[in-house]
């Protein structure tokens, strides 16, 4: 039988994987400059992702039209996804 703890140790660490794929995606259509982000279907990716990314933004400027702040975001997000779920476990 599962304890609740493992069970929100597999709920978050699942999120986390998620969010990490819709940041990715996030980033390779940004390479694309006639895609629209902000319209259609994709503006979903655009309205979860950008929250987080815009909090990287504010303190790391593009440098030299290259925008690093995604680079950081993802480091944090997967130190994150590793420790948060493997505290989860040792608590249960």
């Amino acid at each position: 039988m599962s304890s609740p703890l493992f069970l929100l140790a597999n709920t978050v660490a699942q999120f986390l994987n998620i969010y990490m794929v819709l940041i990715f995606i996030r980033i390779l259509l940004s390479w694309f400059p006639n895609v629209n982000l902000y319209d259609g279907p994709l503006s979903i990716i655009t309205q979860l992702t950008d929250p987080y990314l815009n909090l990287f933004r504010s303190f790391i400027p593009p440098l030299g039209g290259i925008d690093f702040s995604p680079i950081i975001a993802i480091f944090l997000l997967q130190f994150v996804a590793q420790i948060v779920p493997n505290l989860l476990y040792s608590l249960a």
